[in-house]
């Protein structure tokens, strides 16, 4: 059985580590470049990573743990309890001393998140969620945004991991911004996710995210009343990679 504290207790676990990432120092002698363009890894990102797993499968006896720096084919979500993790989401910002970096956590159970997490240690905001409970910010209940798109601002992803991709995302980002109010680019898919989940803007979408980047953002944006699915529409899963919108319910995909 489930702690009746355990949210409490993962956002302890999320906060000690957000200190981590505070006291982080020489940040750009301290990493390495993975697959793919601006793809970095720094030793924070596995300090982080390690501290999570650590203490997190602490909470819930039997879980298993996906993080960013695992490799998500050999981790099963599909059954019993899960924790999907980001240790440090906008990993390049966090090597530029950029400061819009999250952590990012959820407890998924039989593949689906039940429990997020997300806490910016620069703005000293946690955001958090349980399903059927709501979305909160630092105690506040938060909700979507019930502005049209119209009125909207538009926040995207370029998935600059992936080059294939670069044209068709600027080409979704004209589509929307032609419609919309303003466009924002902030380097952190688990923020912006914050963001349409507080009602800070309208519409977001990345043409392909792995499921650390939104399972807790996920949740959140749907326990704030808004909807999350992929650009046609279909509900988004948490076991491999592909495109994520979110949106407030007066947003219509195009």
């Amino acid at each position: 059985m489930l702690s009746e504290h355990l949210l409490e207790e993962i956002i302890g676990i999320v906060h000690q580590c957000g200190e981590i990432m505070l006291s982080a120092t020489d940040i750009d002698r301290k990493m390495h470049q993975k697959t793919g363009k601006g793809n970095f890894v720094t030793e924070y990102d596995s300090r982080v990573q390690q501290v999570l797993e650590e203490k997190l499968l602490a909470l819930v006896p039997g879980a298993v743990f996906l993080g960013e720096e695992d490799q998500m084919d050999q981790t099963d979500i599909s059954r019993g309890y899960a924790f999907i993790v980001d240790p440090i989401d906008g990993t390049a910002n966090f090597t530029r001393g950029y400061n819009v970096s999250c952590i990012s956590v959820a407890l998924a159970r039989d593949g689906k998140p039940v429990m997020g997490v997300i806490y910016d240690p620069y703005r000293k905001e946690t955001y958090y969620g349980e399903r059927g409970k709501g979305a909160y910010r630092n105690g506040e209940q938060i909700h979507a945004s019930q502005r049209t798109l119209k009125e909207g601002l538009i926040l995207f992803g370029t998935a600059p991991y992936h080059q294939d991709l670069m044209k068709k995302s600027f080409e979704v980002a004209y589509r929307y911004m032609s419609r919309g109010e303003d466009l924002r680019r902030s380097g952190s898919a688990a923020l912006d996710l914050c963001a349409i989940a507080s009602g800070k803007a309208e519409f977001y979408f990345e043409m392909r995210l792995c499921p650390w980047d939104y399972a807790a953002g996920a949740l959140l944006v749907e326990e704030a009343g808004g909807i999350v699915s992929d650009l046609e529409g279909n509900p988004v899963t948490y076991d491999r990679k592909q495109t994520v919108t979110a949106r407030g319910p007066q947003v219509e995909l195009l």
